[in-house]
């Protein structure tokens, strides 16, 4: 018996490995479409599968911004500036923590297939050569299909000192400092950062056109382009975009949002916070990787988490931010909230044959 995405890569002359594009996401569910690109990791062919897992790392907005090349024992990650996010991210910071966090998903991947992985930059690139080792699977690498950010309303829990103990190793990365608070009165300082930070965004007309613009208000608008940011994977209802966007107005509102962050942050079990020694990209990378192994540990361990990076995206927060944690000259360079909350719909991948050049 034929199933769906067979019969779908057939009816449009595709591979079945290629289902999943948005072309063919067009001919499926959401759901299947979300599932194709975590389906279980395969010894081959090798390349594909390791930048598959590589890109369900977390990224900004989900722009994706990333480009794989294969070479032999060789892979690259280089930026995809065609998918930078200037308003929010002016100084690619975002984009190259994005770059780190696929980098630890394919590092992660490898070992488990038998492949040990070594990273090096290379201008703009990550190169990572890989060497026959003894496959070492791992419970971070189990969970890479599984993360996703789940930005809903947690359902206040405390974790326990072993799982804080088992989240903030997870963080350990050279030159990377995390710091992880769970006292509500720390919880309540990063909030109004987080508020303030909020406000300042909405009201920045740049930034809300640059959002609006990678919003997905429906599955088929998500299908479309399998990327961007899905309505009710966000905590969102899905609505057809001819109703969405006049009335995105009236319902995304500053008081709205500061609200639901307020909400949220109460709800959270705790906050942690990355910071790099330097900031430039070979530090925004290892951030990247330290903020990966975070959510892919949050993960195994029955955790969700989001990031609330409005504090260290409005530049003139930054600094004052980063001196009511202590870091002196240092940029915090990313925030997340974690806790025990629901499962949300999981957000979209473009497949390796869209993200893969020769």
């Amino acid at each position: 018996m034929v199933d769906r995405r067979q019969f779908i890569a057939a009816a449009l002359g595709l591979s079945t490995a290629a289902v999943g594009g948005p072309a063919v996401a067009a001919a499926m569910t959401y759901d299947e479409a979300a599932t194709s690109s975590r389906v279980p990791l395969q010894a081959v062919p090798r390349d594909r599968e390791l930048v598959r897992f590589a890109t369900l790392a977390a990224n900004s907005h989900n722009t994706q911004p990333w480009i794989f090349s294969a070479r032999g024992n060789e892979i690259a990650i280089a930026p995809d500036f065609a998918r930078r996010c200037p308003a929010v991210d002016p100084d690619d910071h975002h984009l190259f923590v994005s770059l780190g966090c696929a980098a630890e998903n394919l590092i992660l991947a490898a070992s488990t297939l038998g492949w040990r992985a070594d990273p090096v930059l290379d201008g703009d690139r990550i190169v990572i050569a890989l060497e026959q080792a003894p496959p070492a699977a791992s419970a971070l690498a189990t969970a890479i299909p599984a993360r996703q950010c789940t930005r809903a309303t947690f359902d206040g829990k405390p974790a326990t000192p072993e799982i804080l103990r088992q989240l903030e190793n997870a963080c350990r990365e050279p030159d990377v400092t995390a710091i992880l608070m769970t006292e509500r009165t720390a919880i309540a300082g990063v909030t109004d950062y987080v508020l303030e930070g909020n406000s300042a965004q909405m009201r920045d007309k740049a930034f809300m056109r640059e959002l609006v613009s990678w919003l997905r208000f429906n599955e088929s608008e998500a299908l479309a382009t399998t990327d961007g940011l899905f309505s009710p994977a966000s905590g969102n209802p899905s609505l057809p975009s001819w109703l969405a966007r006049p009335l995105l107005k009236f319902f995304f509102t500053e008081s709205g949002e500061n609200k639901r962050y307020r909400e949220q942050l109460a709800s959270s079990a705790g906050v942690v916070v990355l910071a790099a020694d330097r900031s430039d990209k070979s530090h925004w990378i290892a951030v990247g990787r330290a903020c990966q192994r975070f959510g892919l540990q949050a993960t195994a361990l029955g955790l969700k988490y989001s990031f609330v990076n409005q504090p260290v995206e409005v530049a003139r927060l930054r600094p004052q931010f980063a001196t009511s944690l202590g870091l002196g000259e240092r940029r915090a360079d990313i925030v997340m909230r974690f806790g025990y909350g629901p499962d949300l719909p999981k957000s979209l991948r473009r497949p390796p044959e869209l993200v893969m050049r020769s």
